[in-house]
């Protein structure tokens, strides 16, 4: 049951996990991919510990989708504990030290790797800490195992960062880390798409529901779940069957979801599609082991497509529902996540093309520097906002 809220008459931004970190997230998004596109193109140096490609993909996974995961289970978490959400001082905190891993891994504090290492990998520490004790304070057992995901996405970084000193490159904490994030693609999109779906169907009448959650579920996490740490750990044909495996399998969870039922709510379609990214990218993946399609196509099916594009649907329809707002995209917010899977397509498939006369690669870019610009300009009004009705106290 819920404790009795306490007041608080601090800004909108911190009073609840999702808003500051969403906040950073996109901005991040809105920022990170230009730099790098300037960076690749030789017109931007880049200081910190890290080549230009592995501080693309380090700070696409430990800067964007930490914050955006950090946002989900700070708000998600209270909603399970029944206790206050984190908010205030302590949010700001720790948005402080994720911008302190920021700058920290850009060389903008000066620190030599091991410095780095130790300021950028305390968010996810802090993260974890944090969510423990609120579950534990909750004897809300059943969801320590977030703790799980969140703790080895914080192993992959020390991982990613140890190997760069050592190899000048962190090959395995690329694929580590990267998989940890699809992981939590496919752990939190089971819960929630086919629970939204489930709602929304049952509103309309619909009889036919979604497949509830049963033991065919805990079978796709785990076989996609083993197949992504092979794949990080020793690359190779067998690996590259399992993610084949794995990706099949998925797809079938996926179509137990009714998504195509779901074509009039363009909120609900985002999840769906972005979700479908994952088996795509795990199928493209494995037959990259086999040799059969370039590497770089499944990379970004996932990255791109499926956590960038879950990240996105799962932003916006979090921000409308715990904000007030009526849960409908419209044009804004529907161009903004067509964009994203139009980038992931061009970035998976056309990067080395030239598309009237520009690189497929600054054509992926552009597509989702604009998508985010759109989330920023339809979304950001919002988490800086009260909730739509709320009374602030009187000073």
């Amino acid at each position: 049951m819920r404790q009795a809220s306490a007041a608080y008459d601090g800004p909108p931004i911190l009073s609840m996990g999702f808003r500051p970190f969403f906040l950073a997230a996109s901005l991040f998004a809105l920022g990170a991919i230009p730099v790098w596109i300037l960076a690749w193109g030789g017109r931007l140096t880049l200081g910190g510990p890290f080549i230009p490609t592995d501080w693309h993909i380090h700070e696409m996974i430990w800067g964007f989708a930490s914050a955006a995961v950090a946002g989900f289970l700070f708000t998600a978490v209270p909603n399970w504990t029944g206790r206050m959400p984190t908010r205030g001082w302590p949010l700001a905190a720790l948005l402080g030290l994720w911008l302190l891993g920021r700058l920290a891994v850009a060389g903008l504090l000066g620190l030599p790797p091991l410095g780095v290492l130790v300021v950028d990998g305390s968010f996810l520490l802090a993260v974890a800490a944090m969510i423990a004790q609120e579950i534990v304070a909750g004897r809300n057992w059943k969801n320590l195992v977030v703790l799980g995901p969140v703790s080895v996405l914080w192993a992959a970084n020390v991982a990613f960062h140890l190997e760069a000193m050592t190899a000048g490159t962190a090959d395995v904490g690329r694929r580590l880390g990267l998989s940890v994030v699809v992981f939590l693609v496919t752990l939190i999109g089971g819960r929630i798409i086919p629970s939204f779906t489930r709602n929304w169907l049952v509103k309309r009448g619909d009889k036919r529901l979604p497949v509830p959650v049963n033991r065919f579920d805990g079978i796709c996490l785990a076989a996609g779940g083993v197949a992504l740490l092979a794949w990080s750990l020793v690359p190779g044909v067998v690996t590259g069957a399992g993610l084949v495996l794995a990706g099949a399998l998925h797809a079938v969870r996926l179509s137990r979801w009714r998504g195509l039922a779901t074509r009039s709510s363009a909120l609900l379609v985002m999840l769906h599609v972005a979700y479908a990214f994952a088996p795509l990218g795990l199928l493209a993946t494995g037959l990259a082991e086999w040799g059969l399609v370039p590497p770089p196509t499944g990379l970004h099916l996932l990255g791109v497509g499926a956590v960038g594009g879950m990240i996105l649907a799962v932003m916006m329809r979090a921000t409308m529902g715990h904000t007030g707002r009526e849960l409908a995209a419209g044009p804004i917010l529907g161009g903004a996540f067509a964009l994203v899977v139009v980038a992931a397509a061009v970035r998976a498939c056309l990067a080395d093309v030239t598309l009237l006369g520009v690189p497929g690669l600054t054509v992926a870019a552009t597509l989702w520097t604009v998508a985010y610009a759109g989330f920023a300009l339809r979304v950001w009004p919002w988490l800086l906002a009260p909730r739509v009705g709320e009374r602030r106290p009187n000073p």
